[in-house]
């Protein structure tokens, strides 16, 4: 047979390759600075100015200007922009980097289209700018890992669709016959993250003209559909294609085979499908129906099994190789990311069982957990990636062996800071906030007892980012001398046999994977088909059974004031740091509720586009706010925290005083709430929507005069009726509104009505 003569692209993989270490840096920087503000959270008045005396600053000490920068720099983008960049701007890249190379020399073909694989660069680096611009105006759905609004939805999935036709065109024309085991993880990558994008971002915008959306679901429903989305992410961005990278450079790396076929075969079909069925594990004893919490955790302890056969093949690939490890920096970021998957993976499922979950969740457990993956398995992983292929692709050796060790060690350092302190500061918490004295009174009644017990954990975990971050940079010397000391090649000549037409059939003595493996289509479809089980099992009687969500009778719309303050509430990332769902624990119940004590229902949601119960609480449980404080405590607290929380971490944000609420489209929006969703408002309420949003502005700051003096006086001297204009009035309308339905002595719902 005839050799065929062609040249792997190396242009495309060199563009993301550099997108990934500058976005990485981005991303690392991000989380840092997120990582300092918990301590430290006068940092944005550090900068931008401040008229507490006590801080310095290096603006003029005029608060004018951070009020100037309307929360740009607030902890709430930042931490969005932190996980935002980290996800698709690094590990995303970094997946990109290694697809296109793998793919290339794995199937002995050029990529089916550049002009394709330059439109899928450029698309999915305008979307993480453009995220960046949005994250910092504010404009944001506030759904963890989909924050984007509609406009970006669309740009990402028209990106990742552009990736898929040429990563499934290029296998169309291969000139090997079997696919390898990195491209089944791609394919099935691929499928999954095209179903979820989708229907979790289903969503109604505003105006055609505008950035402004509302979640096609809500409440539970809209909490079910973001975890399976959620925690897919997770399975399906940070984990899978990054296995198909293992399969591909781990192997490389130390020139020997993969340990198992059959355990590859088995570790990819019960991956994808048992990973997708675990999602309802991160809302244990929420308001989601039982059975789905049920799937989630027994589908989350089978989990143990698949992933960890997946790390036993990258560790025992390695037979016969481990005095590389010594010498080789490569090898020895393979093998810690290899190991922290495996712990991450058993420490997953644990967290997912209700015994621990109730004493883990909504704490710095969580964020350790989350971290040992994405600084040791993604971190390292990419880290590892990046130093084999530099030295390839310039056709030199690495600029410094002693530099690539140092940043190994320092990373891993990183890693050992951040992880045991948040480790130590999750026990703490949760058992803390569940201890009661004799009486029955709960031991650490103040909030803030716990949040100032922990911080010496959160200075620790910002050294061992300190740590992570300067091996990055000693990383970027390292790749920017190498490149310098190289010479780049664009064009990789490589030459193969076609591929002989034998047909579709299964040929005798011809095992039944290893036929499927030359029908890429048809496992592309047993792929989606094994993702889809779980998936439908799990959303379709949520969302299409109307029972599954009692009604409750007391339980209103929000009016429009409300439903204003709740959108800036959204813009400013208040759900990064609270919560709003009391789960039926007596120490909830109890410090949340006060004697009028209910925990929350699901019947409370219905009205909530997009749900906000939250992943962590920094801050207390707002779900009961309503009534707990004084309008002008809520004032004063938003204006500086410290004022009235003695201790408190929280930022400040005076721009919400500064700012006149927009109200250009709060008839719009109760026109979109009644048409589109069904919400109960009438043609009336529409239609004096200024008038209803007025009389409760007034209220709201008659009460504020009436409670706090000092700021009576201090508008007394400004024009009549300029407070009633404010952001603030309408968000302390929304936290007032919190949890005021269901305080009744009977709560009637559909089962009892």
């Amino acid at each position: 047979m005839e050799t065929q003569k062609f040249s792997y692209d190396n242009s495309i993989v060199r563009a993301f390759l550099y997108a990934t270490i500058i976005f990485g840096f981005i991303g690392f920087t991000f989380g840092l600075t997120a990582a300092l503000m918990l301590f430290y959270p006068e940092l944005p008045e550090f900068f931008f100015g401040t008229d507490d005396t006590t801080i310095k600053s290096l603006a003029s000490g005029n608060i004018q200007g951070l009020i100037n920068t309307h929360g740009a720099f607030g902890f709430g983008r930042i931490r969005m922009l932190h996980t935002n960049t980290v996800i698709f701007a690094f590990v995303c890249n970094i997946v990109y980097v290694g697809v296109y190379y793998s793919t290339q020399r794995l199937l002995k073909t050029r990529m089916y289209s550049d002009t394709l694989s330059w439109i899928h660069f450029w698309t999915w680096q305008f979307m993480i700018v453009a995220t960046f611009i949005t994250f910092f105006m504010g404009i944001n759905t506030s759904k963890e890992y989909a924050e984007h609004e509609w406009p970006i939805d669309i740009l990402i999935a028209v990106s990742w669709i552009i990736f898929g036709v040429n990563m499934i065109m290029t296998i169309s024309k291969r000139r090997v016959r079997h696919l390898y085991v990195a491209i089944w993880f791609y394919l099935g990558t691929w499928v999954a993250v095209a179903m979820l994008h989708i229907f979790n971002n289903l969503e109604v915008p505003l105006s055609f003209s505008g950035w402004k959306s509302y979640s096609a679901y809500a409440g539970a429903k809209d909490a079910i559909v973001q975890w399976w989305y959620g925690h897919n992410a997770v399975a399906f961005v940070l984990t899978t294609p990054v296995l198909g990278l293992m399969y591909y450079f781990l192997p490389k790396a130390a020139d020997r085979p993969v340990f198992s076929y059959k355990l590859s075969i088995i570790h990819f079909w019960s991956l994808i499908f048992v990973y997708i069925w675990a999602g309802p594990h991160h809302l244990q004893y929420t308001a989601l129906p039982a059975w789905a919490q049920a799937v989630g955790t027994g589908f989350s302890i089978m989990l143990i099994a698949p992933s960890w056969g997946g790390m036993l093949n990258g560790l025992l690939t390695l037979r016969g190789a481990w005095d590389k490890v010594r010498e080789n920096p490569i090898l020895k970021f393979f093998v810690v990311a290899v190991t922290c998957y495996g712990m991450a993976t058993f420490e997953g499922p644990l967290l997912a069982t209700k015994n621990i979950n109730k004493i883990g969740h909504f704490t710095d457990w969580v964020i350790g957990h989350v971290h040992l993956g994405a600084l040791g398995w993604n971190g390292f992983m990419a880290f590892g990636v990046i130093y084999y292929l530099v030295p390839i692709m310039w056709r030199t050796k690495i600029w410094s062996v002693k530099l690539a060790n140092w940043h190994f060690w320092l990373g891993t350092l990183g890693i050992i800071f951040y992880a045991v302190p948040m480790y130590i500061s999750g026990f703490t918490q949760g058992l803390m906030w569940k201890q009661f004295n004799p009486d029955g009174t709960l031991l650490w009644k103040n909030w803030l007892d716990t949040v100032t017990a922990i911080i010496p954990y959160f200075k620790m975990r910002f050294l061992g980012g300190l740590f992570y971050i300067s091996g990055a940079i000693l990383m970027i010397i390292n790749v920017i001398a190498t490149v310098r000391k190289g010479s780049f090649q664009k064009e990789v000549p490589a030459e193969a046999p076609a591929l002989a037409n034998i047909g579709n059939k299964r040929k005798e003595g011809e095992g039944f994977h290893l036929w499927l493996e030359r029908m890429p289509m048809l496992l592309t479809v047993l792929s989606l088909f094994t993702i889809s089980i779980g998936s439908m099992v799990e959303i379709i009687p949520t969302l299409s059974l109307k029972k599954s969500v009692p009604t409750i009778s007391a339980v209103k719309p929000y009016s429009p004031l409300e439903l204003e303050g709740r959108d800036i509430y959204i813009r400013e990332g208040c759900n990064a740091c609270h919560s709003q769902m009391i789960r039926p624990f007596r120490d909830e119940i109890t410090r949340f509720n006060g004697k009028n004590g209910q925990y929350s229902k699901a019947g409370e949601f219905v009205y909530d586009r997009p749900f906000l119960w939250g992943s962590k609480r920094t801050g207390p449980d707002l779900h009961r706010e309503g009534g707990k404080n004084p309008s002008s405590w809520h004032y004063k607290h938003m204006y500086n925290p410290r004022s009235t929380s003695a201790g408190s971490i929280m930022p400040r944000y005076p721009w919400l005083i500064a700012t006149d609420l927009d109200r250009s489209k709060m008839v719009d929006k109760m026109k979109l709430m009644k048409n589109t969703f069904d919400v109960p408002y009438t043609k009336a309420q529409i239609d004096s929507a200024d008038k209803w949003a007025n009389n409760q502005s007034a209220k709201i700051v008659k009460d504020i005069f009436s409670e706090a003096n000092d700021l009576k006086e201090a508008y007394a001297k400004r024009p009549q009726g300029e407070l009633e204009k404010k952001e603030i009035v309408a968000l302390i309308s929304y936290l007032q509104r919190l949890g005021t339905d269901i305080k009744t002595t009977e709560i009637k719902t559909a089962s009892n009505n």
